[in-house]
């Protein structure tokens, strides 16, 4: 069993720089199966979520090539298979971002329903009916979606009853050969979005309007692989070491990101205390006095980011009064709040609210990374914990930060990675 421990009350400060945005990289890659050929991808995170979409596309047919630490050649000329396997889509949310891809190509898709971390409900429903009115068919049998185009794909109006990202995603590249126009009403606007349709765009696909709430598809007759396209700096990597620094209160500067992709989160940070100096690929955070309570709820972008919401909750756990965090996009995002109650934190959950009292400081104790975002956070907690903090199932941590404790160390943090015996708990008593 991995673990990181950490030992808090060391300097944490300088720079560091952020890998490409797993959000966006996982959709990038889904989308070269509708475009037959090589096409390159730059500035991809080495994470396990990255390796697992590979080995979806690899079980489709596709040939991967990994040139360099973070490029992806991917051959796609040879994908004759719209079966996705469940052992693999079930480890992460964005499998259903095969979906849409598939059915352009194929105009049949079998994809199994999501896994990833249990944050919340899937919310699959919006994908389909939004598919549906494309003109997809849908059965549901044993665990699998089985998707069919009977009589092609038609481009219409699809209103969002949510603003999904999935869900505009898959609409997006379902519709990019579809007969006319498709209109995503209500679509997401995240920078990841934008990305995609960028992508799109250059494999010869007429998507206008991404980054708004209204997305206009243009349906053209195939697509072309493309030359190489940089995925986008990831900004929720950017925003936890941010927190990091605003946490530990020393000088650090997180580059290789858009800091306008974290706006409300930076403005938000400067409420709470936080001084914030933005430049063209990044910005630099200290604090030198109190952590001020401050009240957020998430919401989509360019609202404040669910993905965020643990690493301020971890923040704000140290303010100097009480705040109220509203979770208005994953039903289960507050499963962090026992674990830090564990380090002292003054906690309490009503609902989808989240009611924070701020204390004097973290005592360092053995936590479970709760998901992704929330095992960032306890490590966050434990670089200013009294005494030492293990963290296990980082497993989660994996999916979404590249080389997180090397770069921790690289900040001054006295943190490592260990491998403990697993207790094997299953041995009968007699």
């Amino acid at each position: 069993m991995e673990v990181i421990q950490v030992e808090g009350g060391h300097k944490f400060s300088g720079e560091v720089t952020v890998e490409g945005a797993k959000n966006s990289a996982l959709k990038l890659m889904a989308a070269t199966i509708m475009a037959p050929g090589v096409t390159t991808l730059t500035n991809v995170p080495n994470i396990s979520d990255v390796h697992v979409m590979g080995k979806v596309l690899k079980c489709l047919g596709a040939k991967i090539v990994v040139k360099g630490e973070h490029e992806l050649e991917i051959d796609t000329t040879d994908v004759d298979k719209w079966e996705t396997p469940y052992h693999l889509v079930a480890k992460m949310r964005a499998s259903t971002a095969v979906m849409g891809p598939l059915l352009t190509r194929f105009g049949k898709a079998v994809v199994a329903m999501p896994g990833g971390c249990n944050i919340g409900a899937r919310k699959i429903d919006m994908h389909i009916l939004g598919l549906e009115a494309l003109g997809v068919h849908f059965e549901i049998d044993h665990g699998n979606i089985h998707a069919s185009t009977p009589n092609g794909i038609t481009g219409t109006t699809v209103t969002l009853d949510f603003a999904s990202v999935g869900a505009t995603e898959n609409l997006m590249m379902a519709s990019v050969c579809a007969e006319g126009t498709t209109v995503i009403d209500n679509a997401a606007r995240e920078p990841e979005i934008v990305d995609l349709a960028n992508l799109l765009n250059e494999m010869g696909a007429k998507v206008h309007g991404a980054g708004s709430p209204v997305i206009e598809v243009e349906g053209v007759k195939s697509l072309h692989a493309v030359e190489s396209h940089r995925v986008v700096g990831d900004r929720i990597e950017a925003g936890t070491f941010i927190a990091m620094g605003g946490l530990c209160g020393d000088p650090v500067t997180v580059r290789g990101f858009n800091p306008r992709h974290l706006g409300l989160v930076l403005k938000k940070y400067e409420l709470m205390g936080l001084d914030i100096k933005t430049f063209e690929d990044g910005c630099t955070v200290r604090r030198a006095g109190a952590i001020h309570a401050t009240d957020i709820q998430t919401l989509p972008f360019p609202g404040f980011p669910t993905d965020m919401q643990a690493q301020t909750m971890a923040l704000l756990a140290l303010s100097d009064g009480s705040c109220i965090i509203t979770e208005n996009v994953f039903e289960n995002r507050f499963m962090l709040a026992s674990e830090l109650q564990r380090m002292g934190a003054d906690i309490r959950i009503e609902g989808h609210h989240a009611i924070v009292h701020g204390v004097k400081g973290f005592s360092g104790a053995e936590v479970k990374s709760p998901d992704l975002r929330g095992g960032a956070a306890l490590v966050m907690a434990g670089l200013v914990a009294d005494g030492v903090t293990t963290v296990s199932d980082i497993y989660h941590i994996d999916r979404g930060y590249e080389k997180f404790v090397p770069k921790l160390q690289a900040l001054g943090a006295k943190v490592e990675r260990l491998e403990l015996p697993e207790e094997d708990i299953d041995d009968p008593l007699m």
